[in-house]
């Protein structure tokens, strides 16, 4: 049985670093190369990086677990279109933002993924939110495709500098909640 977890306390938080650590090794230099995946975890899933973005920018964190063996994680955040959009109002949220949603190697492609957005959708709902935006690598093709498939759409492009020299080179996708 999948169940969600939620992270809060210190030794959650550890464990969503280190998990997060995991992954991403696996997934990423293949894509992006080692350096800018160390850089990345890092600056957005080091136990620093986590532990603010719960306690400051409204974070939820959710460890994904079968059958009591932790497989994945995702993170996502209530936002206004002020991330995307200059001079776009401060008050409200306008959407949820899908930051993280990971599953360890031997698990993809087997429709867990889908039941993780499905939690994902109820969180939105719980929040009175009509869409969820994501942004995704244009190299993450399997990704893209497994999106696509959920009922996402590209709606822009965006390329970000993060420091030390590396880019983000992503669609922008959302998903209207029916």
């Amino acid at each position: 049985m999948l169940k969600f977890l939620s992270v809060q306390n210190d030794d959650e938080i550890r464990f969503l670093a280190d998990l997060a650590n995991e992954i991403w090794m696996e997934y990423w230099p293949p894509i992006i190369k080692e350096a800018q995946t160390r850089y990345m975890i890092e600056k957005f899933q080091s136990y620093d990086a986590i532990k603010n973005q719960i306690q400051n920018e409204n974070y939820i964190y959710k460890i994904i677990s079968l059958s009591g063996k932790n497989i994945g994680y995702f993170g996502v955040s209530a936002k206004n279109k002020k991330i995307w959009q200059e001079g776009a109002p401060e008050t409200g949220f306008d959407f949820l933002f899908l930051s993280k949603l990971y599953l360890k190697k031997d698990y993809r492609a087997k429709g867990l993924g889908g039941q993780a957005f499905s939690a994902i959708k109820e969180i939105a709902r719980e929040k009175s939110l009509n869409y969820i935006y994501l942004t995704v690598n244009k190299f993450n093709t399997n990704t893209v495709f497994a999106y696509e498939n959920w009922g996402f759409e590209v709606v822009e492009t965006a390329q970000t500098e993060i420091g030390q020299g590396f880019i983000m080179d992503d669609y922008i996708m959302r998903f209207e909640l029916h």
